[in-house]
């Protein structure tokens, strides 16, 4: 199957994500603001770095491509590239503030809701059709959504917005397909940390001095940043952004574990419940995909 390896690099982009709170707790002591803005300084300086010194020929070649564009067309890559990075700054800030300051599960709700808002806009915004088994699938997750959010009108609020912007951010990169997905993130990275630049000095807090808060925003920075960004992006060259936001629910379903096993969060059974029918309608939506992959491994075995 030609598309695997996006699968691939959807399902990895959103396992990584899955453990992003481990990173994150420990500096939930600092602003969010503060978390925020090292993040992308770092993410620029690191990805820069990366394009300039290892991938001058990529850089080059994009920009003779870019240039050979229709003034059209380079104006629809602008916008898509330039507000793109506006959503992602929005979502960025307000997750962080969700899972530092009024709980995990909220910040895991988002993320199971985000697939649904995903599927919605790519229908309307995109006009990407889904099967009646995969429309069946979006509603077993709409069931399951509701149900985690009864009795929690604060926490949906936080989640609706952080599922809001992360979808559309989705949405919009779908159609950004032309140039260098590496590249363009860099771009998107630098535009966001110029935007915020000269708020750094007036609402940033003391500079941090304790090892542990840069080791986490190392590890923020790398391994929940560029790596599952850039591989989020690369997927959606090769399948539909519907595809993406619902592989989205490994995200929410690792960080759910992590709140009830690691962080010791409450749960009960309608919690319980809820996940269960999320993890039935990922199987549901992406039964093709899981038959093809297994008939796949099976011929492999066969031949070895």
């Amino acid at each position: 199957m030609k598309q695997t390896k996006h699968y691939l690099a959807a399902f990895s982009a959103f396992f990584i994500w899955g453990f992003f709170s481990l990173a994150l707790k420990p500096i939930a002591d600092f602003p969010s603001l503060d978390i925020l803005f090292y993040r992308v300084f770092l993410s620029v300086f690191l990805l820069t770095l990366l394009n300039v010194v290892f991938r001058k020929s990529v850089i080059r070649e994009n920009w003779i491509l870019f240039q050979n564009f229709e003034p059209k067309v380079k104006k629809t890559i602008l916008w898509l590239t330039l507000g793109g990075s506006l959503i992602l700054a929005s979502n960025w800030f307000i997750f962080i503030y969700v899972v530092n300051h009024v709980s995990v599960k909220a910040g895991s709700l988002a993320y199971l809701i985000c697939p649904i808002l995903t599927t919605v806009f790519a229908f309307f915004l995109l006009k990407e059709t889904l099967s009646k088994t995969q429309w069946f699938a979006v509603s077993l997750s709409v069931v399951s959504c509701l149900l985690l959010s009864m009795n929690d009108l604060h926490d949906i609020f936080y989640s609706l917005v952080v599922a809001a912007t992360y979808a559309l951010y989705l949405v919009s990169q779908r159609k950004n397909n032309q140039m260098d997905k590496l590249l363009v993130l860099n771009v998107q990275l630098l535009f966001i940390a110029l935007l915020i630049l000269p708020f750094y000095p007036i609402y940033s807090g003391p500079l941090p001095r304790t090892p542990l808060f840069y080791g986490c925003l190392l590890c923020i920075v790398v391994f929940f940043t560029i790596i599952p960004l850039f591989l989020n992006l690369f997927a959606l060259k090769g399948i539909s952004s519907a595809t993406v936001g619902i592989l989205m629910y490994i995200n929410p379903m690792i960080n759910f574990a992590i709140a009830l096993l690691y962080f010791k969060e409450k749960i009960n059974g309608t919690q319980l419940f809820s996940y269960v029918l999320i993890l039935i309608s990922v199987v549901i939506f992406n039964k093709k995909v899981i038959l093809e992959l297994l008939r796949k491994s099976k011929e492999k075995r066969l031949v070895a």
